[in-house]
């Protein structure tokens, strides 16, 4: 998404809300609503003529609404709006999404919820029109088939849940310190603060996805004042900052709720062109409440997925009591010049804090491995599973502060980088390893983990090495920072059911052969890597009977203090 700012400096902010606020409230029968995707398709033009209520498409792409006054004072008065009284059939063949964009339009402007029609299957076909959500829906037991055989633009949502406060540019910061408590600006309220220094890049991916990393990167939140919120605390220290902009926090917590979504899936050609036909959730302060998205048409080829569920630049979400389902894995070339899976995704999450999946389950088999991981995240903080059974949890481009608890975890396990403290609790992780420190970013996590009472399935019970503690690191490649191991991991009531293993098997190691030539003081790290400096094992039992030990390489955690209690 492609956001246009007006730059304002922070002392003149609110007496310009002020006065855009008695704009809106002159504003008197027509009204043009523009979607924060800024397409022609996503522009809506209301109406309230003495004519009959329904939608239409515009010679430029905009959906014309015109709503009777009788319609306006009948709707206000009832208190909620549906789909069917803007034309929707809900037949499962007629596309819908037209008179479902109209809806919501027109409750946007008059605060109304909105509801769809009890046992309607809604076809929504490959228009590029996108259904701006901004207050409280309930999609109950409808059904909404979303085809994407063939649409018009592959990156246009098909629901955007967004807010009625604007982004704007901040000036005056010209640096920031990690952990620093305050930033001297003065705000209309609380807000999300995303920062970048376009001169200095991280995440420079290693492997057969390389690439050339990323701008210098934070996102965190402050108050009116400018007092940063110290549970999502600034991670990098900014030498200078070349961009700088607050998203205002919506107080008033928006819920979505029920829904039976199944995507017909594209037949495109398998390479990283990705679909985000889907409900992108761009406001803070969300509830999605028992959804279910399903997935029909898988064939033989297909380009991947950015999420059905894609929540970014906001904080406090949460998706609660929802089911959702992996997508196939589909191969290409990488630029590295060679075939590579594709991460294809039901759930993503970038730039956002506080996002919780609570009692969330997935359709498929989580040991299924023709189905990708069902979560990919970057520049996410402070992320919670909550009672879910999910394939995989995953960090890309960096966590600060992740929990899983009372959670199972099937073939991908958990996957991460980042920072602060990673704690798993009371769930099952039937990965290779039990938490994975990916490669391509680093292997690295500047924090501690935190194991409790948890059983470690390796492999989901195939024959395997066991390593609770996996990853990959050379020395030799540049990603952008330094790359750190937890300095202190926890492991507290661990059982490893590690019954099914090979013949040669020497018992489950702490951590894996990280760097096989690191055997000897003779291996020099172009980037040094800091290794873990303490252990704590607190009754760890195996199903073999044999004896946790520290790694297949010694000598890289000679140094490592091994703390049994």
């Amino acid at each position: 998404m492609n956001r246009s700012f007006t730059r304002i400096s922070s002392p003149t902010l609110q007496v310009i809300l002020k006065g855009v606020l008695l704009g809106f409230c002159l504003v008197c029968r027509t009204i043009l609503v523009l979607g924060q995707t800024e397409t022609q398709a996503d522009q809506v033009v209301i109406t309230t003529l003495n004519q009959k209520t329904g939608v239409r498409t515009t010679e430029n792409g905009a959906l014309q609404v015109n709503v009777s006054p009788a319609d306006v004072r009948a709707f206000k008065a009832r208190g909620w709006v549906r789909y069917r009284d803007f034309g929707a059939r809900g037949d499962g063949k007629t596309d819908d999404i037209d008179a479902i964009a109209g809806a919501h339009a027109f409750a946007n402007q008059y605060g109304l919820p909105v509801r769809a029609d009890a046992g309607a299957t809604y076809y929504i076909g490959g228009k590029e029109r996108t259904a701006v959500i901004r207050t409280d829906t309930d999609f109950g037991t409808a059904a909404f088939l979303i085809d994407d055989t063939d649409v018009q633009n592959r990156n246009a949502s098909v629901f955007l849940v967004s807010s009625g406060l604007q982004p704007f540019l901040l000036t005056g910061i010209t640096s920031l310190k990690r952990n620093q408590e305050k930033i001297e600006v003065s705000l209309p309220g609380p807000c999300l603060i995303t920062v970048t220094n376009a001169h200095v890049k991280h995440y420079i991916r290693f492997g057969l996805n390389q690439n050339n990393g990323a701008a210098q990167t934070d996102i965190f939140m402050v108050d009116r004042k400018g007092n940063v919120d110290m549970t999502a605390p600034i991670i990098w220290d900014f030498d200078q900052i070349t961009d700088a902009s607050a998203l205002p926090i919506d107080e008033k917590r928006l819920t979505i709720k029920g829904g039976r979504f199944t995507t017909i899936a594209n037949k495109a050609e398998s390479k990283y062109t990705y679909y985000n036909r889907n409900i992108a959730i761009k406001r803070s302060n969300v509830l999605v409440e028992g959804l279910e998205h399903r997935i029909t048409g898988e064939g033989d080829q297909g380009a991947p997925y950015g999420g059905f569920l894609n929540i970014r630049d906001c904080a406090y979400v949460t998706v609660r009591n929802t089911t959702l389902t992996g997508h196939k894995t589909y191969s290409t070339i990488g630029a590295a010049g060679k075939p590579v899976s594709m991460g294809s995704y039901d759930i993503s999450a970038n730039r956002a804090l506080n996002v919780s999946f609570i009692n969330c389950r997935q359709t498929n088999d989580i040991d299924d491995r023709t189905y990708w991981g069902i979560l990919g995240s970057n520049y996410c903080k402070n992320m919670l599973y909550d009672g879910c059974v999910f394939s995989r949890f995953d960090a890309h481009m960096g966590v600060a502060n992740a929990t899983i608890r009372n959670s199972t975890l099937g073939h991908m396990g958990i996957n991460a980088i980042g920072s602060g403290t990673l704690t798993v609790e009371n769930s099952t992780i039937r990965g290779n390893t039990l938490i994975n420190l990916r490669p391509d970013y680093g292997s690295t996590w500047q924090g501690e983990f935190v194991i409790r009472n948890c059983l470690f399935v390796p492999a989901g019970g195939r024959p395997s090495s066991a390593a609770l503690i996996g990853g990959s690191y050379s020395g030799q490649h540049d990603f952008g920072y330094r790359c750190y191991m937890p300095e202190r991991i926890i492991i507290e009531n661990l059982r490893i059911d590690d019954a099914n293993h090979p013949a040669n098997y020497q018992g489950p190691a702490i951590f894996a052969n990280i760097n096989p030539q690191l055997a000897d003081d003779s291996y020099q790290e172009k980037f040094p890597y800091s290794i873990t400096r303490e252990v704590i094992l607190r009754n760890v039992t195996t199903a073999s009977g044999k004896a946790l030990r520290i790694s297949d390489n010694p000598f890289m955690f000679r140094q490592v203090n091994i703390n049994v209690q």
